[in-house]
């Protein structure tokens, strides 16, 4: 459909983005305003952000500033838009996305469809076998550090309409604005919670970092998930150059790697000898290090270089258990208190489950004694833990599926 405006966008994909904003969920922007809320007067509201984008006269709300902590304590800034201004990204992004994934690189799985951080920990895998050595690094702050100068010139490398680039940049030049109503202006990065703010910063990525990769070191290859990624080399010293190359590429695009989180590690496994400083690893939640397995054709035991569930990824499950706050939950029945642990705990063991398993058990104990807990805190006759442990064996033969991590053999 053509219209009298500068910008023609399908009015069409106003509706579809809706209906994937509304599949994400979150929370309101700095206007308060929920899904439910919007879609009361969807058709109206669905109108008016075309129209205005369509005419260019579209500029975007702040965007709320949400501090949440990192498993290092400190804490890490979330931006959350507004619902229409969420819309408003999906459109854009359901515009660019095929056309960036065209150029996008194998090895880059991050915030991508048809990738995952599996398919990543996967080919980590496999590469370390073949690889001796690995310089793990992380970025510090990448959302919050992307220089817009080189984003837009990557943008322009491949985006043609006028319309898109100037929403773009609008999103990524609008302020934020803190719990106190402060308005902070925003020079640089992408606002961690946009929509489009990941397929931006892969595109910042894919020549700051992958092109560059394949143009200095195509010998080495690596597995990157947005600002998280390891390099497999071949030697200790071919580790270093690289090292010493990333960290002057890093800074040419005013980036910086993070200090704590960039080493290079020796793939010590059963055949491979030698005293290192380091011999394991940290990628998207798992460890990878040498640990005994079964060869599973022959039977035979080995050592290899293998991943599972890292102790800070146990830690981190552990303290948002806490945070839940079991032992004051007395008021409620067992059936409930599953309602309420189930998708936490079938989302951690599908994801940690891949590898090692037998790993998960150190989690399954501490929950099932959380849930020990909590019925010595509401039976007020359970004094000892020889009853509870009886209440226990009780719970668990009547109701073997009431909570996943039973139905899947972890009582």
């Amino acid at each position: 459909m053509t219209t009298n405006k500068p910008f023609d966008i399908p009015r069409y994909q106003f509706f579809e983005a809706f209906e994937e904003v509304k599949t994400n969920k979150g929370a309101a922007g700095i206007d308060k305003e929920t899904l439910s809320k919007y879609e009361e007067k969807l058709d109206d509201n669905l109108y008016k952000l075309w129209n205005r984008m369509s005419s260019g006269t579209y500029f975007p709300s702040p965007v709320k500033l949400v501090l949440i902590p990192k498993k290092n304590g400190k804490m890490r800034p979330l931006g959350i838009p507004t619902v229409a201004d969420r819309v408003a990204q999906t459109v854009v992004k359901m515009n660019i996305e095929p056309v960036l994934e065209e150029i996008f690189v194998e090895d880059s799985y991050g915030y991508r469809p048809g990738k995952s951080a599996h398919g990543a920990l996967s080919m980590t895998r496999k590469r370390c076998w073949k690889y001796d050595w690995v310089l793990e690094f992380d970025i510090v702050g990448l959302f919050d550090n992307i220089d817009h100068e080189l984003l837009f010139k990557a943008v322009d490398n491949h985006i043609d309409e006028k319309w898109i680039r100037l929403y773009l940049l609008r999103w990524c030049t609008a302020p934020y604005q803190d719990s106190e109503g402060i308005l902070h202006e925003r020079t640089s990065g992408v606002s961690q919670g946009g929509v489009t703010s990941p397929l931006l910063a892969n595109l910042f990525m894919h020549y700051a970092f992958d092109k560059w990769m394949e143009r200095s070191f195509p010998q080495c290859p690596y597995e990157r998930y947005a600002d998280d990624a390891v390099i497999h080399c071949t030697t200790e010293a071919e580790a270093r150059t690289v090292l010493t190359a990333l960290d002057e590429r890093l800074r040419e695009c005013h980036l910086e790697l993070h200090p704590d989180k960039t080493k290079i590690v020796y793939c010590k496994d059963g055949t491979r000898k030698g005293d290192y400083e380091n011999t394991s690893f940290d990628f998207l939640g798992f460890t990878f290090r040498a640990r005994r397995a079964k060869n599973s054709r022959t039977g035979e035991i080995f050592t290899g270089f293998l991943p599972a569930v890292s102790k800070s990824s146990l830690k981190s499950f552990k303290d948002k258990i806490r945070q839940r706050k079991m032992l004051s939950l007395t008021q409620l029945e067992l059936d409930v208190i599953a309602i309420i642990l189930n998708p936490m705990v079938r989302g951690w063991m599908n994801y940690f489950g891949a590898y090692c398993p037998s790993e998960m058990y150190k989690m399954t104990k501490f929950l099932n004694n959380v849930i020990r807990s909590w019925a010595r805190h509401k039976y007020k006759g359970m004094k000892s833990w020889k009853k509870t442990n009886k209440w226990y064996s009780g719970v668990t033969a009547r109701q073997p599926k009431l909570f996943y991590h039973w139905s899947q053999g972890y009582v």
